[in-house]
């Protein structure tokens, strides 16, 4: 991505919020910008300059950016009052863009930079082997072309092992995978147990230093995996990495908004966590781990539906690092149908929450280091808060065109209209994205991310009142 590009898009933004300093009052303002970029300092600081201790503290307590995340309400409620100017508007706006400044001014920097300095190495000999496993259930028609991208991948062949393992397929998934058994290719069939349990059965089959689990219906890059190996070599510290995940259907107005959420995800909020090796979800289209960190974390747990994102913070708890490539790319297919992402995102989001509640000590446990000062309470804040905020501004919005100054809310939409369609730019650009899909970005606000809030808020209460939960897929075009 050009210098100047970036430069110019940074300074954009940073104008635009200008433009919201001449509208909202000065002061108020002020109190915004000094709690938001007050939280990027200590988190810079304590975080990437002071190492925190594998110890426990003696007093437990969560990290200062949860504890103020979520006050926020409360401070400017107090801080309004007293200066007379409250109104619950107000409070939203300014809780809203404390946060949005804290993105702009912490993770988008970050993330910026950790392109411009982390150049990423190709594997070198001598290359350690691999183990590649594949858990499969019911992906006839793409099982067979998920063998062939790994076969294609330009790491030598007897320095890689490739493991897959049909999960009580009712279609011919296992047939197909089996035609490749003279390639060199292990198939193995089991009970339906699901997708954590064919994970650890291929455990009793693999031999290599690295173990890269890909998802049936994903296309490896040819390149991926001496991407991947290259960042172990680069960092004996590195425990894990994440692959880049790429949409191979675009088109539709679902499909475009989607790919645009995961060059969103993974060029700014997964960048800025892999600054400081704490990437929070290695993702299971293209994840890798060192084999011994797995074999620490007791391998995968049944219970939850999102096993890589619990595997992740397992080993973020070891104090492991946790990186992502940006070159290591799986190529996978998005729901092209609302109520098939609707299936996805249900159970992604339920996965989640379990998570989250199973892992809890991470927000109060200050040995955990960069997990508990802002990984985790960064997801738990956009599982929990990000969803009912959003909510709470749609109807601010609605309330204060109908009876408020109408032309001063339409401003401050439009500005961060264009903010969001800024951010967008940006983080297709790092990726050299179709720059197209900006256009999509006033949805990733309103109308598409309103339907995503709906599922998390359902998953939520799901999580909270139901007793069991089953594994929701979307139906996939060859299916």
């Amino acid at each position: 991505m050009p210098t100047k590009v970036t430069l110019l898009t940074v300074l954009t933004i940073f104008a635009l919020i200008g433009v919201l300093l001449y509208i909202m009052p000065f002061n108020l303002f002020l109190v915004s910008l000094g709690i938001s970029t007050s939280m990027g300092l200590y988190l810079l600081f304590f975080t990437y300059f002071v190492k925190p201790s594998r110890e426990a503290s003696s007093y437990p307590h969560p990290s200062l950016f949860f504890v103020i995340s979520f006050s926020l309400p409360v401070i400017f409620i107090v801080i309004t009052a007293i200066l007379g100017t409250f109104t619950i508007i107000t409070t939203i706006l300014l809780s809203s863009l404390t946060l949005v400044i804290f993105y702009y001014t912490f993770m988008l920097p970050l993330a910026v930079f950790h392109k411009k300095t982390k150049d990423e190495m190709e594997a070198t000999e001598p290359l350690p082997k691999i183990s590649i496993i594949v858990p499969a259930h019911n992906e006839e028609g793409y099982i067979g072309k998920c063998i062939e991208s790994v076969l294609e991948n330009d790491y030598p062949a007897d320095k890689r092992e490739v493991i897959v393992v049909d999960d009580g397929s009712s279609d011919g998934t296992y047939e197909e995978a089996r035609t490749y058994e003279s390639r060199n290719i292990k198939v193995f069939h089991k009970k339906q147990g699901g997708k954590y349990s064919a994970l650890n059965y291929a455990y009793n089959f693999i031999s290599g230093e690295i173990v890269i689990t890909i998802d049936a219906d994903s296309l490896l890059g040819r390149t991926s995996l001496r991407r991947v190996v290259g960042i172990f070599q680069n960092n004996d510290e590195v425990a894990a990495v994440a692959g880049n995940i790429k949409l191979t259907n675009k088109g539709k107005f679902i499909t475009n908004c989607q790919s645009l959420e995961y060059s969103l995800g993974i060029n700014i909020f997964r960048r800025a966590m892999a600054f400081f090796g704490s990437v929070v979800v290695v993702p299971g289209a293209l994840g890798a781990f060192r084999r011994e960190v797995i074999e620490s974390t007791g391998f995968f747990d049944p219970d939850t539906l999102t096993e890589d994102f619990d595997m992740t913070v397992k080993t973020l708890k070891l104090k492991s690092v946790v990186q992502s490539s940006g070159k290591a790319i799986s190529f996978t297919e998005a729901p092209e149908t609302w109520y098939d992402l609707y299936k996805q995102r249900l159970r992604w989001n339920r996965g989640s929450f379990m998570t989250l509640f199973k892992h809890r000590d991470a927000l109060s446990n200050t040995r955990f280091g960069f997990l508990h000062k802002l990984g985790f309470p960064l997801v738990l804040f956009s599982k929990f808060f990000g969803p009912l905020a959003r909510f709470a501004i749609i109807i601010s919005i609605i309330a204060s065109l109908a009876f408020g100054p109408a032309l001063e809310t339409l401003i401050i939409i439009a500005v961060f209209l264009l903010i969001q369609s800024l951010i967008s730019l940006i983080a297709l650009k790092i990726d050299d994205g179709d720059v197209n899909l900006v256009l999509y970005s006033p949805f990733l606000i309103m109308g598409y991310r309103t339907f995503i809030d709906i599922v998390t808020i359902k998953s939520l209460f799901d999580v909270l009142f139901s007793e069991a939960l089953e594994w929701t897929s979307p139906k996939r075009v060859e299916q």
